[in-house]
């Protein structure tokens, strides 16, 4: 049984120039201790699939479709309902740690916050939860970290007090959305180890959200490529980087240097990505897709299952060439 399945989500904003469509039709799901990798540059609507799961949507945001979280679908719950499930059902790693935690309170505060609200725990049993949680994301010197202000941590130990705040009361399903993106490379390999621990001892299921495909090699079990909020591509992480099956998938993984050859010129994909108020007839991508045929600008293609488990959004048969 799935812990997560997502059907027909879209998300629209109400602006004064008219709807955006950030969210177009998305379809997925996710098993108890699975890692999905959702990956497409920025504008894809990846974040706001999962502002939309975790109902943090703007103001103006408008949802349909159906997001059930162990058959209850989430989307049609109230904030009060939906304040019972996060933390304690569903948490989230938020892009920036250093926005995302109050600056005017210690990190130890903060953390016994979580577990005196959804736990009920005494402060006491609070702070030496918090300080076995910091010590489980490899945080040194955990117990005299809980009196500092998030201003005396690094980048990397700020999004490991994130990490250690998500996994306070052990979640069924953590969302992270890039929560590598601000952090250097060695920093960067340190946080997805950690997550990979965390993912065996807990058995939480992972939705990792980023643009970053080395991430998604070293983390994810299946991969959604989204491009102006639509799937492209959706398969497990082996097929999707060993067989990329869409232009869009094939562009995105040439575009990751290499460092097995020197001298090489660093592949870009042509144009920009779609503006969302206006979005082009037929396939969202055929303005920038060297493959684009006359059907493509007229008719926007089906996500269809080519193979089990294998989905693409595309006019071109599978068999087509797409040699890398």
């Amino acid at each position: 049984m799935n812990l997560l399945e997502v059907d027909n989500l879209q998300v629209n904003f109400k602006t004064p120039d008219g709807f955006v469509t950030a969210v177009n039709n998305l379809n997925f799901n996710l098993a108890q201790g699975e890692t999905l990798g959702i990956v497409g540059e920025s504008g894809s609507g990846k974040s706001q699939t999962a502002f939309a799961l975790m109902g943090l949507l703007a103001k103006n945001g408008v949802i349909e479709g159906q997001a059930r979280f162990e058959g209850q679908n989430i989307l049609s719950l109230s904030d009060q309902q939906m304040n019972r499930i996060r933390s304690k059902e569903i948490a989230m790693i938020f892009q920036d740690p250093m926005t995302s935690l109050n600056p005017y309170m210690k990190v130890g505060k903060q953390l016994m916050e979580v577990l005196m609200l959804h736990k009920g725990m005494s402060k006491a049993e609070a702070f030496e939860a918090s300080v076995q949680m910091l010590d489980a994301v490899k945080m040194p010197e955990a117990r005299k970290r809980m009196n500092m202000y998030p201003h005396e941590f690094s980048g990397g130990m700020r999004q490991r007090v994130m990490i250690a705040m998500a996994l306070l009361c052990q979640p069924k399903l953590l969302i992270a959305d890039e929560p590598t993106t601000a952090l250097d490379v060695t920093v960067q390999a340190q946080i997805l180890t950690l997550l990979n621990e965390l993912k065996k001892d807990f058995n939480t299921a992972i939705v990792m959200i980023t643009h970053d495909l080395g991430v998604v090699a070293g983390l994810c079990d299946k991969v959604l490529v989204m491009y102006a909020g639509q799937t492209m591509e959706y398969g497990s992480t082996e097929d999707v980087f060993y067989q990329p099956t869409h232009p869009y998938t094939k562009g995105l993984l040439q575009a990751i240097p290499r460092l097995d050859t020197e001298g090489e010129i660093l592949t870009t994909i042509p144009g920009n990505p779609p503006n969302l108020l206006n979005l082009p007839s037929g396939c969202p991508f055929h303005s920038r897709c060297e493959f684009a045929e006359e059907r493509c600008i007229k008719e926007a293609p089906t996500l269809e299952e080519y193979q089990v488990g294998k989905l693409r959004a595309c006019h071109k048969s599978v068999d087509w060439g797409m040699a890398s």
